[in-house]
């Protein structure tokens, strides 16, 4: 993989710094994206010395109108060619919907859905023209279920699911491939930041590892696979809507996350 660049979004924390981690083991040259400039640079200058791979850091805010396509103005600016585009960043946030602050889902919206949309629009179309290349979109066991207090970020990780897997079947034969990660609960500032701490699932559901999501995240990836479900336990949960009666999913999912 020498010489090849990945973008990551979401890079300071979580999957994403995971996700950085596994890519620059690798050999990959990378760029980091996320608000916290301050996080990047540091996770940068560890990456730059460990693995002595390139990393460049592009603090941006990509739920604000049009950040997408200024960041990929900004790659184009640095003469940065990306060979893999990793779409991680994401949120949500727990609660009834009524009382949920209709800006923040807004924004929810524009980071989960317009700014990976925008984003892979963009690259992968550099990428069908020099006929190879990657995108890596991170969903959620989520996209599998309607998600009763969770409601936008349900919704939105189906939207990443169902467009993954309709990118990855229109790309075929194009030199560039289109893979979901569907991870469920993971060790990730997330929880904390959604206020789902003390959803009841969590109690009885066994949480990966950052570093083990990241790791078959990037394999699935280099095969090619559309869909990764990653965890024995996950795979059973998104068969849940084939075996079950519809009626029930939506009640079940609201008495889980209570």
């Amino acid at each position: 993989m020498d010489n090849k660049t990945a973008l990551i979004t979401g890079a300071s924390s979580g999957i994403g710094k995971a996700l950085a981690i596994e890519f620059a083991k690798d050999n990959w040259n990378l760029v980091i994206v996320a608000r916290r400039e301050q996080a990047l640079e540091t996770l940068a200058a560890d990456l730059e010395r460990d693995y002595r791979c390139k990393v460049q850091v592009i603090a941006c805010d990509l739920t604000r109108s049009n950040a997408a396509r200024a960041l990929y103005d900004e790659t184009r600016s640095r003469n940065i060619v990306v060979d893999c585009l990793v779409n991680n960043a994401g949120r949500g946030t727990f609660g009834e919907w009524l009382g949920q602050d209709p800006g923040f889902n807004e924004d929810t919206i524009a980071l989960n859905v317009v700014a990976l949309t925008t984003l892979s629009h963009l690259y992968a179309r550099d990428m069908v023209q020099r006929e190879l290349g990657y995108i890596l979109n991170i969903a959620s066991i989520a996209a599998f279920v309607p998600g009763p207090n969770h409601a936008v970020y349900h919704a939105t990780k189906a939207f990443v699911l169902s467009f993954s897997e309709a990118l990855a079947t229109e790309l075929k034969g194009t030199g560039v491939s289109v893979t979901a990660s569907c991870p469920g609960p993971t060790k990730s500032e997330f929880f904390e930041r959604s206020g789902s701490t003390k959803v009841k699932a969590l109690q009885h559901t066994p949480i990966m590892d950052a570093e083990t999501v990241a790791l078959e995240a990037y394999q699935a990836m280099l095969k090619g696979e559309p869909v990764k479900v990653h965890g024995l336990l996950n795979k059973l949960i998104v068969q849940s809507p084939r075996l079950l009666p519809k009626g029930w999913i939506a009640p079940m999912v609201k008495r889980l996350t209570a």
